[in-house]
């Protein structure tokens, strides 16, 4: 039985699989003729999933140590509240709950159900948005009845999602033309200056695999499994992504891929055997991807409510505990429902763009935390970065940069929706910090949430 709180029942192989699983989604798809476009060699094309993937590196090696600093559920809430930043830690939160955790998933179900429609046309409209509901219940019921069997899940799920790609890199690599890695851009180009651009392109390809710090609190030996998970996520989806940009560079002329917006589809067509299911081959694949990432989202998301509400910042239900399955049951029902709810809504996407810039702020926050945290008496990382202060130099940059990207995109909005967050948030949190200290007072004994 349940004692209130959630217990540890994950391993390594949970923690790598969620972390690779969240990483690796629909984004892929199109980030490799992206990439290419930014780019504009061949050879910088894939130098630049090559560094993206490391700059990656020391963001993980920060949360590293600060997720064997404080193993607890609740990823960057848990850094910036420990660092004393608490009305940032409460907004991280507020944000992710209202514009972003509900959105993806919902997002992601839509997306899922649009490939099943290529097979299927009849899951189009009211019937498509019905059967996205459908999925997510699907796998909520999986995750609210057991974490272990969902972390279990989620190791089938990201092997098989890993398939697709590893058949297309050993193909591509057998049947390529290394004539298209001679490609030169035309006179007058100025492909020398667009290392920065094509990095730029493959951040957010990058980014989810901080997802196990959410879940850190339910991890067995937390203090090396989560860095050997973080850091082992990088470096397999650094070698995947580099990987697949070699092989699709190598099947298609760089001028057309530079210009797709379907890369991988247009690369597998390429392929002597494949040419005749691409779409097919193409669409099974997203199908796979997507279900694995909207899985690993279903899954981490609610535990950032759960740690919230404990402290007090959050609708006190969400920290309830299901006395059998040992779920944050109550956070994954409202959030979950909440997605059902935004999957009959419109341009989510855009929605979610917009209010993705104080998230990105509140990251570099995360990174920054450090600083302070190292600072606190019970701060006692069982991993330590090495040259802990030039890693978290380039974490914070790394973060800007992704940050300002998002800013360029929508700056207006962007701000508009940060102001949102702001205008909303801060009055529930000083209500809530006002009713945490009265309650304080009417039990002198209780401890005080730091």
């Amino acid at each position: 039985m349940s004692n209130g709180t959630l217990t540890r029942k994950l391993g390594f192989w949970s923690a790598l699989a969620l972390a690779v699983g969240t990483t690796i989604g629909s984004g892929i798809f199109v980030s490799v003729g992206e990439v290419a476009g930014a780019s504009g060699t061949p050879m910088i094309s894939i130098l630049a999933w090559l560094i993206g993937g490391l700059i990656a590196i020391p963001q993980m090696m920060v949360l590293g140590e600060l997720s064997t600093a404080y193993p607890e559920n609740g990823s960057g809430y848990v850094y910036l509240k420990k660092a004393g930043w608490r009305p940032f830690a409460f907004l991280y939160g507020w944000a992710a709950f209202w514009a972003l955790d509900p959105p993806s998933i919902a997002i992601m179900a839509l997306a899922l159900v649009s490939y099943v429609a290529i097979f299927f046309p009849f899951f189009a409209g009211l019937a498509g948005k019905l059967l996205a509901v459908c999925i997510i219940l699907a796998i909520t019921a999986l995750h609210y009845r057991s974490v272990k069997d969902g972390g279990a899940f989620q190791v089938f799920i990201t092997a098989v999602k890993v398939i697709p790609f590893v058949i297309v890199i050993v193909l591509g690599f057998l049947y390529m033309n290394p004539g298209y890695f001679a490609y030169t851009p035309p006179a007058g180009g100025n492909a020398g200056g667009s290392l920065i651009g094509g990095i730029s392109a493959t951040t957010w390809a990058y980014t989810g695999m901080a997802s196990i710090c959410f879940m850190a609190g339910e991890f067995r030996n937390p203090g090396k499994v989560l860095p050997r998970a973080l850091i082992s996520s990088v470096l397999i989806i650094m070698l995947l992504y580099t990987a697949l940009s070699v092989s699709v560079t190598g099947l298609m002329p760089f001028d057309r891929l530079m210009s797709s917006d379907a890369a991988l589809s247009e690369a597998v067509s390429l392929i002597p055997g494949l040419s005749g299911m691409a779409s097919s081959f193409i669409a099974i694949t997203a199908i796979i991807v997507i279900f694995g990432s909207l899985s690993s989202c279903i899954m981490f998301q609610p535990r950032l409510e759960y740690a919230m509400a404990k402290d007090g910042l959050f609708f006190k239900r969400f920290a309830r505990v299901h006395p059998k399955y040992e779920t944050p049951s109550f956070s994954i029902i409202v959030q979950v429902s909440y997605a059902c709810l935004l999957v009959f809504l419109t341009d989510l996407t855009t929605l979610l763009g917009y209010f993705t810039l104080i998230q990105l702020v509140i990251n570099i926050l995360d990174f920054v935390s450090v600083y302070k945290c190292r600072k606190n008496e019970d701060y006692n990382p069982v991993y330590r970065m090495p040259m802990w202060r030039i890693t978290t130099i380039l974490a914070i940059l790394g973060a800007a940069w992704l940050a300002w990207g998002t800013f360029t995109w929508a700056p207006v909005e962007g701000m508009i929706a940060a102001l949102v967050v702001i205008v909303t948030g801060l009055p529930v949190y000083f209500y809530w910090e006002k009713r945490n200290r009265l309650t304080r007072k009417q039990e002198p004994g209780a401890p005080i949430t730091q």
